[in-house]
This record gives C-alpha cells, structure tokens and sequence, in this order.
C-alpha cells in the first residue's frame, strides 16, 4: 500500500515563494514520495529521525510514521539547500520542530 503524503504549511509556503517551473518540479518530486521515487536520503547526527527529499538545489524535509494503520509520510519543512540544515538544527534546538510537525500532521494532502 502507497503511503499517504501530508503537506505541511510551512512546505506550501515555500512552494508558493517559487516561481512556476521550480514550484512543478518539487511539487511533482513530492507526489512522487508515494512511489517511492526521488532522491531521498535519512538524514545523520541528531536529525537522524528525519529524511529528506532532494529537487535540485531545494531540500524537503519529512517524517515518516504510522496514523491510524496508515504510513503516513509527513512534509512539515522546506527550503534551499543552503539553509535547510542550519535552520532545521536551530528548530531542533529550540524544540520548535515538534510544533511544526504537529501543524503539518493537522492538514491533509490529496
């Protein structure tokens, strides 16, 4: 069975800052998670838990975990490669990262 794919705020706001060609590749990159598709690496040291999607130089970060007998695949950060990981460690720190995800799991996507 396909996991299912949440979209979080944070990750449409992003994609909504791109201009049209980039937005339909990570969106398309993201649909794509379902299959398995897309370069995805679990991420090392203390974002261990997380896994991330790569589209160029864009980064997706997401959980991956079990709601209601269902995979669920949790996007809940995005942003360019250049910032992602620095930004994501500062929400890690400041325990941050778990209201994000928690936003995330509140909205469905397709």
């Amino acid at each position: 069975m396909k996991p299912r794919i949440v979209v979080g705020e944070r990750v449409k706001s992003f994609l909504e800052s791109l201009a049209p060609e980039p937005r339909r590749k990570l969106w398309r990159a993201i649909k794509e998670l379902s299959q398995g598709k897309g370069d995805i690496k679990q991420l090392e040291g203390r974002l261990a838990p997380y896994w991330r999607l790569r589209v160029e130089r864009m980064r997706v970060i997401y959980d991956q975990r079990a709601m209601r007998g269902e995979r669920v695949l949790l996007c809940f950060f995005a942003d360019y490669r250049a910032t992602v990981y620095s930004v994501l460690e500062q929400l890690l720190s400041s325990s941050l990262i778990e209201e994000l995800k928690e936003g995330a799991g509140e909205n469905r996507r397709r």
